[in-house]
């Protein structure tokens, strides 16, 4: 029988070992571009454009690989074992379906989601002669059209989207870091795909003027054919550990406007021993001192 782990030998293998190891806090998520065995010069440009963008957490395979994704994901599940990357975006060309991409994600190493797209009209980056954004930028990613929130296919694609494009999570904003935009708007059945580079000009004060700039990679796509995980399976993959959910605070409420209220436990106060402002008009009279302490003092008379 061979074992199911193997202890390794070296400090190399343990670290690579170490590296895949389920983690709180999950590594950036990596995609392979892989293109099919009858890839066409349009499918392979848009994934070395999609490349280009997604860089450095891709992986472009050069070498054509026969598989259907529908019929067969094995090879797509041994690939991302071998590679450790939970996204793939897979490009084929035949008669039936020309210019397909196919655009998925996985869990625990098996396919969870995935979404067949046809690319109708690409600009590529090269046919746009502008400025591009340096390599390993993170962009900003805008949705526009109610299909997206609507339709459970388009959200399911959106949520796609944002887990392929969003880059690493990171703990601060630069303003002159925000460099990329990308653009998808769902309208007719379509979905179209654009991307800017923002340019911060001067306004006069201290915020910027905002202008985009169209630098290519521009796609538009029509929805084909979809594989999505049932609900049981998605609300599993989308589980997080106890060590990361947040503590409820007891005596601590909000309200539809996100008001923050909060309950104190105090003791009961005795009002007679209540500090006040002292006052001519709140000084105790004669009478009031004398009732108080149970009868009137004979007054002193005074020495001749």
């Amino acid at each position: 029988l061979i074992p199911c782990y193997r202890k390794p030998k070296t400090k190399r293998a343990k670290r690579f070992l170490e590296k895949r190891e389920p983690k709180l806090k999950e590594n950036t998520k990596n995609a392979m571009l892989i293109k099919g065995g009858n890839a066409n010069s349009t499918v392979t440009e848009v994934l070395k454009d999609i490349y280009a963008v997604k860089k450095p957490f891709a992986i472009l395979y050069k070498k054509k690989n026969i598989t259907r994704p529908f019929e067969d994901q094995t090879s797509l599940e041994f690939f991302s074992k071998k590679s450790d990357c939970s996204l793939f975006l897979f490009g084929s060309h035949n008669k039936k379906r020309p210019n397909n991409l196919v655009i998925g994600r996985m869990f625990d190493y098996h396919v969870l989601d995935m979404i067949e797209l046809g690319v109708e009209k690409f600009v590529s980056l090269k046919d746009v002669k502008n400025s591009k954004c340096p390599e390993g930028t993170k962009p900003m990613l805008i949705f526009a059209g109610d299909m997206f929130d609507v339709n459970e296919e388009y959200r399911r694609l959106k949520s796609l989207l944002i887990d392929f494009f969003r880059g690493p999570s990171v703990p601060s904003i630069r303003l002159a870091g925000l460099e990329c935009v990308l653009h998808f708007t769902a309208v007719d059945g379509k979905i179209y795909m654009r991307s800017y580079k923002v340019l911060l000009k001067k306004s006069g004060c201290k915020i910027p003027r905002i202008e985009l700039e169209e630098m290519g990679l521009s796609l538009d796509l029509v929805m084909r054919r979809t594989h999505l995980a049932s609900d049981d399976l998605y609300k599993l993959s989308l589980k997080q550990p106890k060590a990361l959910k947040p503590k409820k605070k007891k005596n601590i409420s909000h309200d539809v406007l996100g008001t923050t209220y909060g309950r104190i436990h105090m003791q009961k106060q005795d009002l007679s021993k209540l500090q006040t402002r002292k006052m001519k008009g709140l000084k105790k009279r004669p009478a009031e001192k004398s009732a108080e302490g149970g009868g009137s003092r004979p007054k002193k008379s005074k020495s001749a």
